[in-house]
C-alpha cells in the first residue's frame, strides 16, 4: 500500500471522526439506529435553544438539534423546531410538544404531553406544540390591563387637579390654609383631651382593680354558700321543721283549749284569782314577819309570854 493511499484512508477516518463528533455534540448519534426526528412549529420559542433537553413524563427522552425559520411564506415568521428521541416510547400523532421553563432563571425545554388514542408518531412527523406560561409571563399578562388602568387614572388625576388648580383663586387657596389650621388647632385640643382621659383611666385603674378583686371575692361566697345548699338536705331540715310546727301547733291548741296547767291558768279565771289572793295573803305574812318577828320566834329566859296578835291597818 501506497503512502498516499496511507495517507487518505487516515483523512476520511478523521474526517468520519469531525462528523460524527460534531453530530455527537449536536445530541445526534450516527450510530443509534433506534434515534427518531421530528418537528414542531411555534410563533414564539421562549428562550428555547439547540441542546435544550425534550423531556416525556420528567424523563429525558432526547434533546433539539435545530432551529429554523419556516420558508413558507403564509407562515412568515414562524419558527420550525426539529428534535430527536432516542428513546422507543411509543405515543400518539396527537400529543402536544409543549415549550416550558423549570426555573424562572434557567432556559426552556420540551416537554411532550403524551397521548395514546389514534396513529402512532413515527419519525419526521410534525406534532402540535404549545407555550406553556412561565411565572413571569402571566405575571406580565395579569400587570398589561392593570398599567393600563393605572395610566388612564393618572391622566384623569391630572386633569382633576389641572381643573382643581383652575377654580382655586387666591382667596379661596387662603381659606383653605385656615381651615387646615384650624383642623389642625381642632386635632391638636383632642389630643390633650384624650391625654386627660388616659391619665384619669390610669388614675382608676387601682380602684377598678380592686373592686374588681372585691367582685371576685364576693363571686367565690355566693358560690360556696350555693355549693354548701346543693351538698345540705334541705327535704330533712323541712320534714323536721314541719314536725316542729305541729308540736307547737298541738301545744297551743291544748293551752287554747283549758287543758294541762298552762290551759287552765291561761282559761281558768277562779285560778287565777286563787293565785292573785294567794299572793296577796304571802306578801301579808312576810310583811307581819318583818314587822313582828317576836310573834313566830318567842325565847325567853324568864318565861315572859309573847303580846298577842293585833291586827294593824294596812298602809299603802
Amino acid at each position: 500500500m501506497s503512502k498516499e493511499i496511507k495517507t487518505g484512508i487516515v483523512a476520511v477516518i478523521v474526517i468520519a471522526i469531525f462528523i460524527w463528533g460534531y453530530n455527537f455534540l449536536k445530541g445526534q448519534n450516527l450510530f443509534d439506529t433506534n434515534t427518531r426526528n421530528f418537528q414542531v412549529e411555534y410563533s414564539n420559542i421562549a428562550g428555547l435553544s439547540t441542546s435544550s433537553l425534550v423531556t416525556i413524563n420528567g424523563l429525558k427522552v432526547g434533546k433539539v438539534t435545530s432551529i429554523e425559520f419556516n420558508k413558507n411564506i403564509t407562515k412568515k415568521g414562524h419558527l420550525v423546531v426539529s428534535f430527536i428521541l432516542d428513546n422507543d416510547f411509543s405515543f400518539s400523532k396527537k400529543s402536544i410538544v409543549k415549550i416550558y421553563s423549570p426555573s424562572p432563571l434557567g432556559g426552556s425545554n420540551l416537554a411532550i404531553i403524551p397521548e395514546y388514542e389514534g396513529e402512532n408518531a413515527v419519525s419526521g412527523d410534525v406534532l402540535k406544540g404549545e407555550i406553556e406560561s412561565s411565572l413571569f409571563t402571566s405575571i406580565g399578562e395579569r400587570l398589561d390591563p392593570i398599567q393600563a388602568k393605572l395610566e388612564h387614572v393618572i391622566v384623569s388625576a391630572d386633569s382633576l387637579f389641572k381643573n382643581v388648580n383652575n377654580i382655586l383663586d387666591i382667596k379661596t387657596q387662603k381659606s383653605l390654609k385656615n381651615s387646615v389650621k384650624s383642623l389642625e388647632f381642632t386635632l391638636n385640643e383632642v389630643k390633650k383631651t384624650m391625654l386627660s382621659v388616659n391619665g384619669l383611666i390610669d388614675s382608676t385603674s387601682v380602684n377598678l382593680k380592686e373592686s374588681i378583686k372585691n367582685t371576685k371575692l364576693i363571686t367565690d361566697n355566693f358560690s360556696r354558700v350555693s355549693d354548701t345548699l346543693a351538698n345540705a338536705n334541705i327535704g330533712e331540715i323541712m320534714r323536721k321543721a314541719e314536725v316542729t310546727l305541729t308540736s307547737a301547733n298541738l301545744l297551743l291548741e291544748g293551752i287554747h283549749s283549758g287543758k294541762g296547767t298552762l290551759g287552765l291558768l291561761v282559761t281558768d279565771d277562779k285560778l287565777y284569782n286563787n293565785i292573785t289572793t294567794m299572793s296577796k295573803e304571802l306578801e301579808n305574812l312576810l310583811r307581819e314577819m318583818k314587822l313582828n318577828p317576836k310573834r313566830f320566834v318567842h325565847f325567853s329566859l324568864f318565861g315572859k309570854r309573847a303580846k298577842s296578835y293585833s291586827p294593824k291597818k294596812e298602809t299603802e
